[in-house]
C-alpha cells in the first residue's frame, strides 16, 4: 500500500474509533464526547508517526517510539484528571469511565499509529460490549450483592438516588 494510503488509514482509523467512544460519552451527558476523543485518538496516532520518522514500516530504532508512547500517556493523564469530580464532601466521585475512555482512547490512537489492526478491532469490540452491557451488568450485581446483605439496603437506595440525579432523571 502507497504511504500516503496509509496514513490516512491510520489517521483516519484513530479519528473515527476515538469519535465512535466518544458518541457514548456524548449521549450520556458527560463532558467528553466525539470531538474530544476523536482529537484524542488522532493526536495519539499522529504522535506516533512522528515518533516513526513518518514511515508506515517498523522504525530502525525503536527509543523515539517509546518515547512517544511515554510521553502522551503520561499527558493524557492531565486531560482524563480534569474530568473526575467529586461531589461535595460524601463519597460518590464521577468521570473514572470517562477518564478510562480517554486514556483507552489514546491506546487505541496509538495502535493504529503503529498499524496494529488487529488488536486495535479487538480492543474497539471489548469496549463497545462494555460501554453497552456494562452498565446493565453492573445493575444487576449491585441487586444481587444488596439483596445478598439486607444490612446494606440503604446503601442500594442511596445509590440508586444518586445514579438517577446524575441521569438527570426525577422519581416520579
Amino acid at each position: 500500500m502507497p504511504a500516503e494510503l496509509e496514513f490516512i488509514l491510520r489517521l483516519g482509523a484513530a479519528t473515527v474509533i476515538g469519535a465512535a467512544i466518544g458518541l457514548n460519552r456524548d449521549l450520556h451527558g458527560k463532558p467528553t464526547g466525539v470531538r474530544t476523543l476523536g482529537l484524542v485518538g488522532l493526536g495519539s496516532a499522529l504522535v506516533i508517526l512522528a515518533g516513526m520518522g513518518f514511515h508506515t514500516q517498523t522504525p530502525v530504532d525503536p527509543n523515539p517510539v517509546s518515547r512517544a508512547i511515554q510521553g502522551i500517556l503520561t499527558g493524557i493523564g492531565f486531560l482524563g484528571a480534569g474530568v473526575i469530580v467529586r461531589e461535595g464532601a460524601g463519597r460518590r466521585v464521577h468521570g473514572f469511565t470517562t477518564a478510562a475512555l480517554i486514556w483507552l482512547t489514546a491506546c487505541i490512537g496509538i495502535a493504529c499509529g503503529l498499524g496494529a489492526w488487529m488488536p486495535t478491532v479487538v480492543a474497539f469490540l471489548l469496549v463497545f460490549v462494555l460501554l453497552v452491557g456494562g452498565g446493565a451488568l453492573e445493575g444487576w450485581l449491585h441487586q444481587k450483592w444488596y439483596r445478598a446483605n439486607p444490612d446494606l439496603q440503604s446503601d442500594l437506595q442511596l445509590h440508586t438516588q444518586l445514579d438517577h440525579s446524575v441521569r438527570g432523571e426525577t422519581k416520579e
